[in-house]
């Protein structure tokens, strides 16, 4: 089988996911530092790609594929079937509405937070905005919190690309100093992804370099 391509920085919470999931299918790739300070966005090359010239892209062969939830759906259909990605459609169904969650409601939420906290030097950010933020995000941890109750992974018992869209989330957001709500079914979830090789590959990285000083 030809060597996989993946385009993107790893500090990037996107490319993380494509990264996590690599490692869980055990899949030899190439990464390629583009994004942020490494530039290369703006390329011809990369447009070709990519059009909306962003972060991450899978390269497969002659097969190109952007957007990060595109390329982990991919990747788990191609060559993850029976584990990351389940064989009836009823069940995709139930990894498709958490994946669609997430891209729509949660990750917009968070992620404003995040950046507000960690981009934002302390001087001027608006801390009655992120109050509000993290209320929104203690509300979708809630609703993950109930999903969880009486289950190791969000469609069942074993790991699929649901838990991978929705995980990554987990580890930087551990690590703001935020109010947060109790949630010991979400707080089971993650030391349970922790033992597992690829998510510590993909996701428990340094991000001291990114917090913002004055």
């Amino acid at each position: 089988m030809h060597k996989l391509i993946l385009w993107g920085r790893n500090t990037s919470v996107n490319v993380q996911k494509v990264i996590w999931t690599l490692a869980e299918l055990g899949l030899d790739y190439e990464r390629k530092d583009v994004g942020g300070d490494f530039g290369g966005l703006d390329s011809p090359d990369f447009a070709a790609m990519n059009p909306n010239r962003l972060i991450p892209v899978l390269q497969d062969g002659d097969l190109s594929v952007w957007e990060s939830s595109a390329i982990v759906r991919y990747l788990a259909a191609q060559y993850g079937a029976g584990t990351l990605w389940p064989e009836l459609p009823r069940q995709r169904a139930q990894c498709d509405q958490w994946a669609d969650w997430y891209n729509t409601t949660f990750q917009p939420t968070w992620l404003g937070v995040y950046l507000a906290l960690v981009l934002t030097p302390p001087s001027r950010r608006d801390m009655e905005a992120i109050r509000r933020g993290n209320e929104a995000v203690n509300k979708g941890f809630a609703l993950l919190d109930g999903a969880l109750a009486g289950r190791d992974f969000l469609c069942g018992k074993g790991l699929t690309y649901a838990d991978i869209l929705c995980g990554a989330v987990l580890y930087r957001w551990s690590r703001l100093d935020v109010e947060r709500i109790d949630m010991p079914n979400v707080d089971a979830w993650h030391a349970r992804l922790r033992t597992r090789p690829a998510f510590v590959t993909g996701i428990e990285i340094d991000f001291s370099a990114m917090m913002a000083r004055d």
